[in-house]
C-alpha cells in the first residue's frame, strides 16, 4: 500500500473521529431542547460518521483498491 493511500486512510479516521464528536454533541443539544428535527439530523449524522469510519478502515486494510 502506498504511503498516499494510508495517509488518506488515516485521515479518513481522523475526520471521522472529529465528526462523530460534532453529532454526538448535536445529539445532545437536540435530547436537550426535546428538539425531533434536530434529532434526526444528529442520528443520520452519526449514520455518515459510520459509514466513513467503515471506508477509511477498508482503505487502511487495503481493500479499497478500486479507487
Amino acid at each position: 500500500m502506498s504511503t498516499v493511500k494510508r495517509a488518506r486512510g488515516v485521515f479518513g479516521l481522523v475526520g471521522a473521529v472529529v465528526g462523530a464528536a460534532g453529532a454526538v454533541s448535536d445529539l445532545r443539544a437536540a435530547k436537550g431542547k426535546r428538539d425531533r428535527l434536530g434529532l434526526v439530523n444528529a442520528l443520520a449524522n452519526i449514520a455518515v460518521v459510520i459509514t466513513g469510519a467503515a471506508l477509511a478502515v477498508r482503505s487502511l486494510r487495503g481493500k479499497g483498491d478500486e479507487a
